[in-house]
């Protein structure tokens, strides 16, 4: 380590060597305070308190600001010029707290808990005016680190001067270089708002423009590949009588062949038809009562009853002899 020491220089005649007496040492820089400001900047980090993805917007024009600092400070009576003069309208809610020497850091804690308690405050700013490292000590305790790391308010660390960095400024949301730019980062100028406004809307406008240019361009294209409704009607008329006296056509057609078919079947149906067979001379003769087409003579006995069908007309007769 790079260390300062502190002691007294005496010569050693007797070799002629230069001698240093040490009675104080300690690291090189802010002193044990540094030191200190490092381990726990290196610890929270680690843990995750400065994440950039955990901070949280402000709002843009809050409605009630917190204030966390000295009641007695000329830093509170910039913040509270500077939100006046912007926004008279605003809900100013002051917490009061010691911001130096022994339980500042616990009292700056505990108010930070009791304007989220509150639920009446949109953003919230925790700081001080400028001082030396043991007059900003405070907020570089780890109460206090943490108690900003559990807002749910966003919070604005405005701590000293621009130079100066704390802990805090690390885990708030948004850091301040004083308490004044603070104050004019939660109230920005209605000018600059305006201008933010202009902007917008120009930018809204040329989106807006560019975007019925290509309506326009996409519109066009579509009325040229878009034919004359009537002519088109006219054609699909057209192929429809077309595809009419077609389907007719074939309707014909296949009526024709089913004629045709069905009188051959029926020529050939007729030419197996018993009766066809009794317009050649032959007759049908069925046995009574039963119905039985007699095919044999053995099979009738004498006095049986028979029908017979001849081309034209029925007998019914009574069996008088066999051959």
């Amino acid at each position: 380590m790079a260390v300062l020491c502190l002691g007294r220089v005496s010569l050693y005649s007797v070799r002629g060597d230069l001698q240093l007496y040490v009675e104080d040492m300690e690291p090189q820089g802010q002193g044990a305070l540094f030191v200190a400001f490092e381990q726990l900047k290196i610890k929270l980090a680690a843990e995750g308190l400065f994440a950039p993805q955990r901070k949280k917007p402000l709002p843009v024009v809050p409605s009630s600001i917190g204030m966390v600092t000295s009641d007695r400070g000329a830093a509170l009576h910039d913040m509270l010029r500077i939100v006046c003069d912007r926004y008279p309208d605003r809900r100013i809610v002051i917490r009061p707290v010691k911001v130096q020497g022994e339980g500042a850091a616990r009292e700056i804690a505990d108010a930070i808990a009791e304007l989220n308690r509150f639920g009446a405050v949109d953003v919230m700013i925790v700081g001080r005016g400028g001082g030396s490292l043991e007059d900003l000590w405070a907020f570089n305790e780890e109460v206090v680190a943490r108690a900003i790391y559990a807002s749910n308010v966003p919070v604005i660390s405005a701590v000293g001067h621009e130079i100066d960095f704390t802990i805090a400024d690390f885990v708030a949301d948004h850091r301040a270089p004083t308490p004044t730019a603070a104050a004019e980062m939660v109230v920005p100028l209605k000018a600059d708002l305006l201008d933010q406004v202009r902007a917008l809307d120009d930018q809204l406008m040329r989106d807006m423009e560019l975007v019925l240019e290509s309506s326009k361009e996409t519109f066009r294209g579509l009325a040229k590949r878009l034919a004359d409704p009537g002519r088109k009607l006219r054609e699909n008329q057209q192929r429809l009588d077309e595809t009419s006296v077609a389907l007719v056509r074939r309707i014909e057609a296949r009526m024709r062949q089913v004629r045709d078919r069905l009188a051959q079947s029926a020529g050939r149906l007729g030419a197996l038809s018993p009766l066809a067979v009794l317009d050649r001379g032959y007759s049908i003769t069925h046995k009574l009562p039963d119905e039985r087409i007699v095919k044999d003579a053995a099979s009738l006995a004498i006095d049986d009853r028979v029908r017979i069908t001849f081309a034209l007309g029925k007998l019914l007769c009574r069996v008088e002899g066999k051959e």
